[in-house]
């Protein structure tokens, strides 16, 4: 699922999740993200990194933005206003999807889920809720459809690891679950109940691992959290923060909206071209959405040592600056640095070698295919 690191307009001082005083008994640093104040950390960064690799954890993801779309034109106008298409999107399943502006740039990434024939689920990151409402919005006029920002209603719960399936399996209180578990398809999603409360389950997630996202009643978090919880313990699931969210999206090469994405972003920049269907008869974004031949694409790059390229350090090929890292850590995962960053297409071939400026200092890099991880099947 789609994560953000800006400011969100919505409030003047972070606001808490439904969870945070549970994130409080449990210890947690917090940090404000997107106009939240949310847990950037339990234990530490690493020790959470490691066990949603090898076990699982669990996050509180409930600052995501959530829209529905409602109305007999419900798919038609999404074919317009996001740059997939969404109509053929079967009930039960979900998609990516990016929303575009007018000159082809990005004002969000999204996850899209066909709930009935007429509705649609969109989850969309925190710091673009106002944008991504605004956008929708304005693009409604010709169908009939509506637009609701559900956000406030409800909380997000993320497990995930190669154990999410069985923690979530043997949960208490989640019942009337409407597709077996072992029979859940990746972007697929279920519904069910938790002590009574509308529950969506969906396979999706922002780690690169197997995993569940769970839409529940904002009222019903605290509750649900502790059943995950007790269930995991066999399985020691851990809570895992934001910066273990980041360094497993990094290493898995999801886009993070404000480093590999933003409304200057084309989509096949980012290696999102896939995403857009040229072929329909139109959609917002459409007569832009090609970058020029010049620019900059992302890539990934590997280095040796102990030294990471940060957002915002320089790639240097010779005497000349030929791009920029946009995010990058020394991987948990794989023990040595790793950066995604833009580059001139000169420079972009898998194998070529370049440097990072590292705080003054050329650290030596090689433009590698993304993702750096990829989990085993």
């Amino acid at each position: 699922m789609p994560d953000k690191n800006q400011t969100d307009s919505h409030a003047e001082s972070p606001r808490p999740s439904p969870l945070h005083a549970t994130h409080e008994k449990l210890g947690a640093t917090f940090t404000d993200f997107a106009g939240w104040q949310m847990p950037v950390r339990y234990s530490s960064d690493l020790a959470e990194h490691k066990a949603v690799r090898a076990s699982a954890g669990i996050f509180d993801i409930s600052h995501m933005a959530e829209f529905t779309v409602t109305g007999t034109e419900a798919g038609e106008f999404l074919d317009v206003a996001l740059a997939g298409r969404l109509s053929a999107l079967k009930v039960g399943r979900a998609k990516y999807s990016l929303l575009l502006t007018e000159t082809g740039g990005v004002i969000d990434d999204v996850i899209v889920y066909r709930l009935r024939d007429d509705e649609y689920l969109i989850i969309s990151n925190a710091a673009n809720r106002d944008a991504a409402r605004s956008a929708l919005q304005d693009r409604t006029q010709e169908f009939d459809v509506g637009v609701s920002d559900v956000s406030d209603d409800y909380a997000l719960i993320a497990v995930q690891g190669p154990h999410a399936e069985k923690i979530l399996s043997s949960t208490s209180g989640i019942t009337d679950l409407t597709t077996p578990w072992d029979e859940q398809r990746y972007f697929a999603w279920a519904s069910a109940s938790f002590d009574g409360a509308p529950l969506l389950l969906a396979r999706t997630g922002y780690t690169g691992e197997d995993g569940f996202e769970l839409l529940v009643p904002a009222a019903r978090a605290t509750a649900l959290w502790a059943a995950v919880s007790t269930a995991g313990d066999p399985y020691e699931l851990v809570p895992a923060g934001l910066a273990a969210r980041d360094s497993l999206r990094l290493e898995a090469g999801m886009p993070l909206y404000g480093h590999e994405l933003s409304r200057d972003t084309k989509p096949a920049q980012a290696g999102l071209g896939r995403v857009v269907v040229t072929a329909k008869e139109r959609f917002v974004g459409q007569r832009h959405v090609e970058p020029a031949a010049d620019a900059r694409v992302l890539v990934g790059l590997t280095s040796e040592g102990r030294r990471a390229g940060r957002a915002g350090y320089p790639v240097i090929a010779g005497d000349s600056e030929v791009g920029t890292v946009t995010s990058g850590i020394l991987s948990p995962t794989l023990g040595h640095p790793i950066a995604m960053a833009f580059v001139d297409p000169t420079h972009s071939d898998p194998g070529t070698e370049l440097d990072i400026d590292v705080r003054g200092k050329r650290i030596p890099a090689t433009v590698t295919t993304l993702p750096f991880y990829s989990r085993k099947k």
